[in-house]
């Protein structure tokens, strides 16, 4: 049995109990697009205790909001599932995000309080008739995302919307309704009050979709960037390229960055993109070029990348994101340039990095980034050759000595520990030092300078 199959079966029971019962929501749209919808979610007149009365084994997730969920059979070791809700009316939004008070209602007043007309479409898929009150169907063949009823009530009641609405646009490529983009450029000041946990969850589905550049300039165009990534601001209008040749501006590139690292990248490569150059507007100069000074100039960043990983910190941070995203994020920011050099590295750096578990990530930032420079790939190309050669003992063997061997040398244990091993570890992956007894002869030896 297949999860649309099992969502189907739901259906036929609670109609057999002389239930009302429809398909709602995300499904509905998904299908009518030729799409595979994620889940399936079913309305229905049936209360909560009714439902749960009917199915055997069911979990009650949102009683309060007249939600069940239903567990079906088993599917490859996990078991197929649908959420029933008892079709409602919402009052009184105080927090900007849940109701205070559900009333269970008919399915035309729980249509009336969902978000957008292409989500506030039913279908029974029994009797394979939609049932549309909100004329979803026909926003929906003509490619429109337009809010139900007044756009503002509809974001007053959840803030998240005006980030959603972005997000659906992008994902869908639908247009949104110049109303509802009225009243999203009016409130986007509100969005803060969102918890940061939900924004950053909207983020990350936007940045790891295949048209999010366009979901970024709809956030830029809406005025919803500001209160949520103000640091991003700056890059527009700020001129990139060479001064007598200028090839758009730093947001241009930016998105151009954006585009190029493929149609699935993980949500940290994807941030890390967006705020690669985030460090730029703050350190802009302009240096005058000849002598006397005054005719030509040149643009210069330095040290942008440390910089904009600073920026990416605080980001990550406000964003409430895990510590494994938000180093992998800053690392990547901060190194974004680091590989450009990589022909003439010392060894020892090389592999260090050519080691870090994200290497591959950040070369698909350099990538993407000499691409939309453009620049030579001859750096990129190096580096996955030579991942390709060496082996994982090559890039990172075992150390030779460690702390314990360093006892008895004339020098107290501390910070002066971890250079010396640093040094005796660079030593040997640039092949100076090969054996433990070369080690610590090296070891010694930086014991007494």
């Amino acid at each position: 049995m297949t999860e649309r199959e099992f969502a189907i079966s739901v259906v036929r029971t609670l109609q057999d109990a002389g239930f009302q019962a429809l398909w709602a929501g995300g499904c509905v749209r998904d299908e009518m697009l030729g799409l595979v919808p994620k889940d399936y979610d079913i309305a229905t007149d049936a209360g909560p205790e009714a439902v749960q009365k009917l199915f055997r084994r069911t979990l009650a997730i949102g009683a309060s909001f007249g939600v069940v969920e239903i567990l079906g059979p088993r599917v490859q070791g996990q078991h197929l599932k649908v959420q029933v809700a008892t079709f409602r009316t919402d009052h009184g939004y105080s927090d900007g995000r849940r109701p205070d008070q559900v009333v269970f209602a008919s399915a035309r007043e729980d249509a009336l309080r969902r978000d957008f007309t292409v989500n506030g479409i039913f279908f029974d898929p029994v009797k394979a008739e939609l049932h549309d009150f909100v004329e979803g169907q026909r926003d929906l063949h003509a490619r429109i995302l337009r809010a139900i009823g007044d756009p503002r009530v509809r974001f007053q009641e959840d803030k998240l919307r005006l980030l959603r609405a972005v997000r659906i646009a992008t994902r869908f490529e639908l247009t949104i309704d110049s109303q509802t983009a009225t009243a999203i450029q009016a409130m986007a000041g509100q969005l803060p009050i969102v918890s940061a946990e939900r924004i950053a969850e909207e983020l990350r589905q936007l940045l790891v979709h295949p048209r999010r550049v366009r979901g970024l300039n709809l956030l830029l165009d809406l005025g919803l960037a500001n209160p949520i990534l103000p640091e991003i601001i700056p890059m527009k209008g700020l001129s990139y390229g060479p001064p007598a040749a200028p090839t758009g501006d730093l947001w241009d590139h930016v998105m151009r960055v954006l585009d190029l690292i493929g149609p699935a990248p993980s949500f940290p490569l994807a941030l890390a993109a967006l705020l690669h150059d985030v460090g730029k507007p703050a350190t802009f100069a302009r240096v005058p070029i000849g002598d006397p000074p005054g005719g030509s100039e040149r643009h210069t960043y330095h040290h942008h990348e440390h910089v904009g990983a600073e920026v990416a910190e605080r980001i990550a941070l406000r964003l409430k994101l895990s510590n494994a995203e938000r180093e992998r994020i800053v690392w990547l920011v901060e190194k974004h340039q680091y590989l450009a050099d990589a022909k003439i590295m010392r060894p020892s750096k090389l592999k260090t990095i050519l080691s870090h578990p994200g290497v591959h990530e950040l070369l698909t930032l350099h990538r993407a980034d000499a691409l939309a420079t453009p620049k030579s790939l001859e750096h990129v190309e190096f580096c996955e050759r030579l991942l390709r050669e060496w082996t994982p003992a090559d890039l990172n063997p075992p150390a030779l000595i460690s702390g314990h061997d360093l006892r008895g040398l004339p020098i107290e244990a501390g910070p002066r520990y971890k250079q010396i091993l640093d040094e005796v570890r660079a030593a040997q992956l640039d092949g100076a030092v090969t054996t433990r007894d070369d080690a610590l002869a090296l070891a010694r030896r930086l014991a007494e300078v």
